[in-house]
């Protein structure tokens, strides 16, 4: 069980939902297609705010959307408060708007992928508390498999996993430095936001997430997020 703490800071979320979803095979978005009798944004909003109720939320999505998310907040009667921003022509872009649609400079953000439901309430709590000391918090998970370096003439080298992570969201940040670090100009090696607070020669702290925050991308992905609510639910009642 989470401890209640005295929160010294504001906290802030940013939940990032400005995929097409082109690799789900349907037309419409990944982030507003229904598990487990919800969309999966809602889904996501939920585990931030059961979190925390006083949590601000930030949900960016292209503005061509915003009329089409609020038809569904009426058709699933989801009331829960948030703050919609318009989101920008890549992730980065859209994570900036998002920033800057919070005026405050003091307080802590995670900023977290809109398509991943199953992030732990200890995650995100621990993200926050890891940013607070830290300046940034960063989950990430260990690797199952091996994995090999493939070469551009196509040879390959063995790699020992265990000094490899795989990086998920949230990723947590001191409101004022992540808001400094994206002033910059966007660059290709900026593939998630600790590479943004990076490049402004902070170190970034890792905290462990959880298994279960995938980024729901594919059809199979879909399938798995439904048995995990199904578990869940049968969990729940026994």
């Amino acid at each position: 069980m989470i401890e209640t703490m005295v929160k010294e800071q504001v906290e802030y979320a940013i939940i990032v939902a400005g995929g097409a979803g082109v690799r789900m095979g349907g037309e419409i978005p990944k982030q507003f297609l229904p598990i487990g009798g919800l969309p999966v944004l809602m889904h996501t909003l939920n585990k931030f705010n059961a979190y925390d109720a006083a949590l601000h939320l930030v949900l960016v999505l292209p503005e061509s959307q915003f009329e089409y998310w609020q038809g569904l907040c009426e058709k699933y009667a989801f009331s829960l408060p948030h703050r919609l921003v318009k989101g920008g022509s890549s992730r980065f872009n859209s994570v900036q708007n998002g920033l800057r649609g919070i005026t405050e400079e003091e307080g802590l953000v995670a900023i977290h992928d809109g398509v991943r439901p199953f992030v732990s309430k200890e995650v995100i709590q621990e993200s926050f508390e890891g940013a607070a000391t830290h300046g940034s918090a960063i989950a990430v998970v260990t690797l199952k498999d091996s994995i090999r370096r493939v070469n551009a003439n196509g040879t390959s080298q063995f790699k020992n996993r265990d000094e490899f992570r795989l990086v998920q969201t949230p990723q947590t940040f001191q409101l004022k430095k992540i808001k400094t670090a994206f002033l910059t100009d966007e660059e290709p090696f900026f593939t998630d936001d600790a590479t943004v607070y990076e490049n402004m020669g902070w170190k970034v702290h890792l905290i462990a997430g959880n298994q279960e925050n995938i980024k729901l991308t594919t059809p199979e992905d879909l399938s798995y997020a439904n048995y995990l609510l199904e578990r869940r639910g049968k969990a729940d009642q026994q």
